[in-house]
């Protein structure tokens, strides 16, 4: 049975920071792309941060500078490092492995308030 689970997300104050992790069993998770995306309320998800196989990465510009996402294939894990948080990085925040197949985590919480 294949899982993605997030952790890593909280509440912390504005220019603060937190780093998600996206643990993977059930796959390898080297062999995929993977993306974070997030959904804040009342809004559409959006994607945030993609990692490629060849670990090629790419942001939206309204992370780009603060957020870094990274794997670690020893831990079948990727990583987003969001530093600078401000209140429109409030969200749900979800892991997404993509191959022939596409998983999805559960999702994590970050919630950015003074």
């Amino acid at each position: 049975q294949v899982q993605l689970v997030e952790s890593g997300g909280g509440l912390v104050k504005p220019g603060g920071s937190l780093r998600l992790s996206c643990a993977a069993s059930g796959i390898i998770l080297s062999v995929y792309a993977v993306r974070w995306y997030r959904q804040a309320p009342g809004k559409q998800r959006e994607l945030v941060a993609e990692i490629s196989r060849s670990e090629t990465t790419n942001y939206i510009n309204s992370v780009k500078g603060r957020f870094t996402i990274s794997r670690d294939n020893a831990e079948n894990t990727v990583y987003l490092q969001m530093n600078s948080l401000n209140s429109e990085d409030t969200a749900v925040y979800y892991c997404n492995a993509v191959r022939s197949r596409e998983y999805w985590g559960q999702g994590t919480q970050v919630t950015v308030s003074s």
